[in-house]
């Protein structure tokens, strides 16, 4: 490393900032696309828990603290010979390395937003119609099962009725929900 020994010292601190800061930041990368970022079973020193604040993510962690620094350090050297005040060299490279941070959260919230909550709700199934598929006995004197399509899944779910008997293959509509799995339904 005699070129470094050769620079400035203040640029020589960013580069001593960049190059551990750039191996860190392609071990994450790697890492992360080979699925061993899993933390399960990991307890941090520091828990960063705004409380009262709803962010996605912890805004202090080590992923954060690299991304930072990888913006910080190589905003200061790239820039380095072309903005002789040093102190809006740093303004700059600190903005830059907010940045970072702030494109790392913008790219997780929108990676969020592509996950999809497929937990399936009796109260889906309201007001949907379907079909009986074993007959349900009159006036919640016991239960059937219905065959009812939500959100493009075929379910079958137990159900009562409020009137009269209804009969295998009779077309039925959701009109509410019983407990936590049963479904009252009315022929049509």
């Amino acid at each position: 490393m005699e070129f470094l020994a050769e620079m400035e010292p203040s640029l020589r601190a960013l580069w001593y900032i960049a190059l551990p800061v750039s191996f860190i930041f392609l071990l994450q990368t790697i890492m992360t696309f080979i699925g061993s970022d899993s933390t399960e079973g990991l307890n941090a020193d520091f828990d960063g828990n705004l409380e009262g604040v709803e962010a996605p993510m912890q805004l202090f962690t080590l992923r954060n603290l690299i991304n930072f620094l990888l913006g910080f350090s190589w905003t200061g050297i790239t820039f380095y010979d072309a903005i002789p005040n040093y102190f809006i060299l740093i303004l700059l490279s600190a903005l830059v390395g907010l940045g970072f941070v702030w494109v790392f959260f913008f790219i997780i919230k929108q990676i969020q937003k592509l996950a999809e909550d497929n937990t399936f709700r009796l109260e889906q199934a309201l007001q949907k119609t379907g079909t009986v598929y074993l007959s349900i006995p009159e006036h919640r004197q016991g239960v059937g099962k219905i065959s009812v399509s939500v959100k493009g899944s075929q379910k079958e779910l137990s159900a009562i009725s409020l009137g009269d008997r209804i009969e295998t293959g009779a077309a039925i509509k959701v009109i509410g929900v019983e407990g936590s799995n049963l479904l009252i339904v009315e022929k049509i």
